[in-house]
């Protein structure tokens, strides 16, 4: 996503973007977060390292836990298992992000009922 992209949003009256989890995408995050403060978009985004820097939100899998499931794996199939014999592994680990402190820059009030549903707050 670059500035175009965001000029383009805030051109057609849209308040929201929801990023997906792509690693184009995660490459660029700080400028995504940036640009959608910018332009005050708000921004639904799949890891909790996009509220951190700002981001309004995010609800996706916990990414230390996935890297630890990977490495799991690894180590099967270093010790002879065949990787067309392992199941396949879904994440099962979930976590929602609400950054308080941009809702407050964004002027949005976030229900109190997400609020309590969260596993962790940024202020």
């Amino acid at each position: 996503m670059d500035k175009a992209a965001f000029e383009a949003i805030a051109a057609l009256g849209s308040r929201g973007v929801i990023v997906e989890g792509d690693p184009y995408f995660d490459s660029r995050r700080e400028r995504i977060i940036a640009l959608a403060t910018q332009h005050s978009v708000v921004g639904c985004y799949p890891w909790r390292e996009y509220a951190v820097l700002g981001g309004l939100m995010s609800y996706g899998s916990n990414l230390p836990d996935a890297y630890r499931q990977s490495a799991h794996y690894v180590g099967r199939i270093l010790k002879g298992a065949k990787p067309a014999d392992l199941p396949v592994e879904r994440p099962d680990k979930f976590e929602l992000v609400l950054n308080l402190k941009a809702a407050k820059a964004l002027g949005i009030a976030i229900p109190p009922t997400l609020v309590a549903r969260a596993d962790e707050l940024i202020e």
